[in-house]
């Protein structure tokens, strides 16, 4: 089975249809998308509109939970520069739909006669705005996994992505993998290119095992130009095109 995972998109239209293409090369099984539609860039409801026209299933982000937050708050934007003019963008129908996502998604395997659960969140399963960086402690990673009975960890919002396989401590050749899809629409290691990832599962192959699984990082070019310049002429701060153009 392929999997296509992807998260960030951050209102980013010319890097999620990039994005959408490409995928449609690979042809994958399925599609998951894990959060943060929104902030950053001008086209929320374009993007929204694109996820569901191609039924692609979703959970939230933080930046698309802070919508409610800000259903509230009586800042006029429309004549000065801010960050908060990327949510008043967004449409009635557009914020209803990611008010009403759920958090997590959950999605169980039988492989080998075992039961292998994979997790999908946007943060970590314990917090929408947990950063799960690389670099964390192994134990703290395993008992997060255990604790919430995942083989397979999979999540965005650091923007960031990598593929960690822990021994589990429990059973020898037990591992358990986390994947963490970087972003489509608003990448920080230094490349500009938006990503999402592909996951193989082999049909004769544990999960649990160090090759069980395949994880493809994918890079695509798109017009960077055309989403910074957007921005530019829009009341975002310009630092949000200088970040595009940097992949930061």
């Amino acid at each position: 089975m392929k999997i296509a995972l992807l998260s960030d998109i951050h209102a980013n239209l010319p890097a999620l249809e990039a994005v959408l293409a490409d995928i449609e090369k690979q042809k994958p099984d399925t599609i998951y998308c894990l959060g943060d539609f929104i902030g950053y860039n001008v086209w929320p409801n374009q993007v929204i509109e694109l996820i569901r026209k191609n039924r692609i299933a979703s959970i939230a982000g933080n930046h698309d939970l802070k919508l409610a937050k800000l259903l509230t708050k009586q800042d006029n934007c429309s004549t000065k520069e801010s960050s908060d003019y990327a949510y008043q963008l967004v449409g009635n129908k557009e914020r209803n739909y990611l008010l009403t996502l759920p958090r997590h998604l959950r999605i169980e395997f039988q492989l080998e006669n075992t039961s292998q659960n994979m997790l999908l969140v946007h943060g970590s399963p314990r917090s929408i705005n947990e950063y799960l960086l690389e670099d964390l402690p192994e134990q703290y990673m395993i008992d997060m996994l255990q604790e919430f009975n995942a083989n397979m960890l999979c999540f965005g919002h650091s923007h960031k992505s990598y593929h960690r396989i822990l021994n589990s401590g429990k059973e020898a050749n037990k591992r358990l993998h986390l994947i963490n899809t970087g972003s489509v629409g608003k990448p920080k290691d230094g490349d500009p290119r938006a990503g999402y990832v592909i996951i193989t599962i082999n049909p004769l192959s544990n999960i649990s095992e160090k090759d069980g699984i395949q994880v493809e990082f994918i890079r695509v070019e798109y017009d960077v130009e055309k989403a910074a310049q957007a921005v530019e002429v829009s009341l975002l701060p310009d630092s949000f095109a200088d970040n595009l153009r940097k992949g930061y």
